[in-house]
Parts: structure tokens; sequence; C-alpha cells
């Protein structure tokens, strides 16, 4: 599961910088669930030759996060803006500070 989450992130942060044709078949596969096999029935082409397009598509998005690094980013800032909802509901002077601690460091990574 973990992975399918890690690869709907890459795709939803760098899919648009896919060709049209490695979209269509990276969403068949990882957001829509096909097969390869029906994935291939469906393209008039080989369960191979699928299976390598997706592998490549892989490489390409991970390529693009370990170059720009935005679902890293977004992932901490997701964290970081967790962690102001839990303090803001304790709603003490001290976590009040270290509200604005956190926030301040997300603004600085900014």
């Amino acid at each position: 599961m973990k992975d399918i989450y890690k690869s709907a992130l890459l795709y939803d942060f760098y899919g648009e910088l896919l060709t049209g044709h490695q979209r269509e078949l990276y969403e068949d596969f990882v957001l829509n669930d096909f097969s390869l096999a029906e994935i291939a029935q469906e393209q008039g082409i080989s369960r191979q030759g699928v299976h390598d397009q997706i592998k490549r598509c892989d490489k390409i998005l991970n390529g693009y996060e370990e170059k720009l690094h935005l679902v890293e980013r977004f992932s901490q800032t997701k964290e970081a803006v967790s962690m102001i909802c839990a303090l803001a509901d304790q709603n003490t002077e001290e976590s009040h500070r270290k509200i604005k601690e956190i926030a301040q460091e997300i603004l600085d990574n900014y």
C-alpha cells in the first residue's frame, strides 16, 4: 500500500511531465488499479511492454523527486501542520510558542 501511495504522490506532483501515452498507462496501473494484462489488451501492446513502460515511468518520476524534492517537502510540511493543529488544541502558552516556532520553520524552508 505504501508504494501505491508514494507512486500516486509522485504522479500528482510530476505526472504532467510524462508523455500522454505514459500518463495513460501509469494512471490505469497506479490510480485505476488495472492489471498489466488489462492495460495491454486495451492498448494493443504486450504485457511486457506495459510493464516496461510502468517501470520507465517510475524511474522518471523518482528522478524528478531526487532532483526537486517536492514530495518530500510536501510531506514534511503536512507533518508540521498536523503538529500545529495538535498544539492548537492544547491552547497553552507553551503550545502557542511551539506553534510559532514550527510556523517559522515552515516559512524558513520556503
